[in-house]
C-alpha cells in the first residue's frame, strides 16, 4: 500500500471514529455566568429524555413532561414522521446530558406554562459538579443539535442568546448545520 493510500485510509477511521463519538457529559459542560431570569424550580430530577427537546421530570412526585422553550431538534420519536437528519445525535446529546441530573427548571411567562400538547415549558439548567449550572437549551444550539426556534407571536426572554448561537453554529458548520442539507 502506497503511503498516500496509508494517510487516507486512516483519515478515514478517525473521521469514522468522531461519527460515532459519545457526545457531552453534564460533567462536561462549561458553567456559564449565566443566571435564570424568570422563575426556578430547582433540585428537580430527570426521569427519562423522550428526545433534543422533550423530557420528563418528576416535580413532587409527579411525572411532568417538560418541552424546552426556543428551540427545536430534529424528530425521531413523532408518530408518521420519518427520523430527520441529526435527530438520533440531538437525542443522544441530551441524553448525555440530563439522564440521571438534577436541574433547575426556568419558566418564562412570555410563553405561557404549557403548550397546546399539554407539556410544561420551562428552560432546563443542569447542576454541574463544580456548583455551576449550564443552560441545556443554550448548550444545544451552541453544539448544532438544536436551532432557535418561537413558538407564537411573543419573544422568549432567552433568545438573544440562543440566535446568537445558532448563527454561530451554522457558520462553523457545527452539528446538524455541517451534517445536513435542508
Amino acid at each position: 500500500m502506497t503511503r498516500a493510500r496509508l494517510v487516507a485510509c486512516a483519515v478515514i477511521i478517525v473521521l469514522l471514529a468522531a461519527c460515532g463519538s459519545t457526545p457531552t457529559s453534564s460533567s462536561s459542560l462549561p458553567a456559564t455566568n449565566l443566571q435564570p431570569k424568570g422563575m426556578t424550580i430547582t433540585g428537580v430530577p430527570v426521569i427519562r429524555v423522550v428526545d433534543g427537546d422533550t423530557l420528563h421530570v418528576n416535580v413532587d412526585g409527579e411525572d411532568v413532561t417538560i418541552r424546552l422553550i426556543g428551540i427545536d431538534t430534529p424528530e425521531t420519536v413523532k408518530t408518521d414522521s420519518p427520523i430527520e437528519c441529526f435527530g438520533p445525535e440531538a437525542s443522544d446529546f441530551a441524553k448525555s446530558v440530563l439522564d440521571g441530573q438534577q436541574v433547575t427548571l426556568e419558566f418564562d411567562e412570555s410563553q405561557g406554562r404549557t403548550d397546546k400538547y399539554g407539556r410544561t415549558l420551562a428552560y432546563v439548567w443542569v447542576e454541574l459538579a463544580d456548583g455551576g449550572r449550564a443552560l441545556m437549551n443554550l448548550a444545544a444550539v451552541e453544539g448544532g443539535f438544536a436551532e432557535e426556534k418561537q413558538y407564537g407571536p411573543a419573544r422568549f426572554a432567552w433568545q438573544t442568546e440562543l440566535r446568537r448561537a445558532e448563527d454561530a453554529a451554522r457558520a462553523a458548520g457545527t452539528g446538524l448545520w455541517g451534517a445536513c442539507t435542508s
